[in-house]
Parts: C-alpha cells; sequence; structure tokens
C-alpha cells in the first residue's frame, strides 16, 4: 500500500508540472526520482528532388535524483543515404543546482551538458550533437512555473569534432551559440481530480542557433500539443518551421511524433 501510495504521489506531482514538459526542448525541472522513462521519436521531413527525411531516437531516461537525471540515445536516419541507417548516439545528463517552490509556482535552474556520435560527414552549417554531428554541448536552463503557465529559457555552447581537411569542397562552422525559449500552458483538465484524467498541453518554442566563423545563423517555431494518459504516458505532436536565417541545413521543416511512458520507483531498490 505504502509503495502505491508513493507511485500515486508521484504521478499527481510529475503532472501538476506537466506544461513544463516540453516537445523540443528540456526544463529545468527533472524527472523525479528513482524513476525510468523509455521514450521513442520520429521526426520526418519532406526534401526536394530527396527522399523523405525521417529520424528515428529510441532513448531510455533515467530519474536519478530530484535534482540529477540522465538520457541515453540512439539516432537511425537517411540523412546521408537513401535509406534508413545507423547514423550514432548521445548521452544527456542534467543537475538542477537552483530552486524555488511555492504553492502552483516554482522557479527552477539546471546546468546540462551531452555529447553524441555521429557517422554523418559534417556538410550543413546547423550544428547538433543529437545525431547530426560528433560533438559536444553545455548551457544553463531556467524555468519559471506560475499556475497552468509555464516559461523556460536555455543557453548553450555547443562544440562540433571534425577533421577540417575532410571539408575543403564546402566551408563549415566548428561551434555555435543556441538560445531557446519555450512556454506551456495546461488546458486540460480545467480542475485536476484523479490521477486517470487526461490531461492537454499546447507548447510554443523559439529555437536559434548562430554559428562562429561563418557567420551563419537561424530561428525556428516549433508549436505542439501534448497529450498525457494516465499521469504516466506522454503523447507529443509538433511541427518545426525556419522563420528567418541564412544557415544552409538539411531540413528546415519537419514534423514530431514522440511517445514516453513513465515507471515510477522503478530504480528503487
Amino acid at each position: 500500500m505504502k509503495i502505491l501510495f508513493s507511485i500515486l504521489v508521484l504521478g499527481i506531482a510529475h503532472v501538476t508540472k506537466a506544461q513544463e514538459l516540453y516537445a523540443f526542448t528540456e526544463p529545468a525541472s527533472n524527472m523525479p526520482g528513482n524513476t525510468l522513462s523509455p521514450r521513442f521519436r520520429v521526426i520526418a521531413a519532406a526534401r526536394e528532388n530527396r527522399p523523405v527525411f525521417q529520424r528515428y531516437i529510441p532513448e531510455i531516461m533515467f530519474g536519478i535524483s530530484k535534482k540529477l537525471m540522465v538520457h541515453a540515445a540512439t539516432t537511425f536516419a537517411n540523412q546521408q543515404w537513401n535509406n534508413v541507417r545507423w547514423e550514432g548516439a548521445y548521452l544527456y545528463t542534467k543537475y538542477r543546482f537552483y530552486s524555488a517552490d511555492d504553492v502552483h509556482k516554482h522557479f527552477r535552474m539546471a546546468a546540462f551538458a551531452q555529447g553524441g556520435y555521429s557517422k554523418n560527414p559534417m556538410y550543413y552549417d546547423e550544428i547538433s550533437v543529437q545525431g547530426d554531428n560528433s560533438g559536444i554541448e553545455a548551457g544553463l536552463i531556467a524555468t519559471q512555473l506560475i499556475n497552468k503557465l509555464a516559461v523556460s529559457a536555455t543557453t548553450s555552447y555547443t562544440k562540433a569534432f571534425f577533421d577540417n581537411a575532410e571539408h575543403d569542397y564546402h566551408e563549415v562552422p566548428g561551434s555555435a551559440i543556441n538560445y531557446t525559449f519555450s512556454a506551456g500552458y495546461l488546458i486540460l483538465p480545467v480542475e485536476y481530480k484523479n490521477y486517470d484524467q487526461l490531461n492537454v498541453n499546447l507548447y510554443g518554442e523559439l529555437l536559434a542557433q548562430q554559428t562562429f566563423g561563418k557567420k551563419t545563423w537561424y530561428i525556428d517555431a516549433a508549436p505542439a500539443i501534448q497529450f498525457i494518459f494516465k499521469s504516466n504516458t506522454r503523447l507529443n505532436l509538433g511541427y518545426r518551421f525556419q522563420l528567418n536565417g541564412n544557415a544552409q541545413r538539411n531540413v528546415d521543416k519537419s514534423f514530431l511524433i514522440g511517445l514516453e511512458h513513465t515507471f515510477f520507483n522503478a530504480l528503487r531498490k
């Protein structure tokens, strides 16, 4: 009974901050401690005179404690080929170092770092260590939750690893600064009554990158809708598109489908 009660409490706590479970970015908040979440995402985009871009991202996420979480993922895509192949893997970790919590609101800050390996040659100006490039990224996140609204901002630095001699045919940037701004609003339920209620969240996100050296940039908008079933299963549907920029990119419009399930107390002995 005690275990069932703790799982219920964790589930309710997880849902009450559901509006900061963004589809495209991470908030400063973490998963509850001792939890495990498998996640599967699909990114798809039409490309002119080329096969439809597809990327499949199976991922496992660990809530080590309320302050520390870790993601491990691998990616399969057809970025440089006509058929889908294994392209790489990455590891992400986030540490929440500040929290000011109150009733129906909180402000939190976290630091994160991730590193990735990719088989893809570095041809495009956009830098990402989640499938596109080998490299590292580190940054800070700040998130404010007030009632049903959550806003979050992220800034980070990304460094790509590649051999300049391999890219004489195309000047590519080696590092970039990234900025994101995210907002989420809980629209259902109007009043929380029990664990089984369907939760629906609307999101709007801005994602931007400025590279060094070559001075390329872009800014994207990314609206999304999210459904949470029984407080532990999440379905994300999103669309990302470029608002402006001069960066040469693999795709500048894409659809996202993501499915995640959380196992509470999965890591407890």
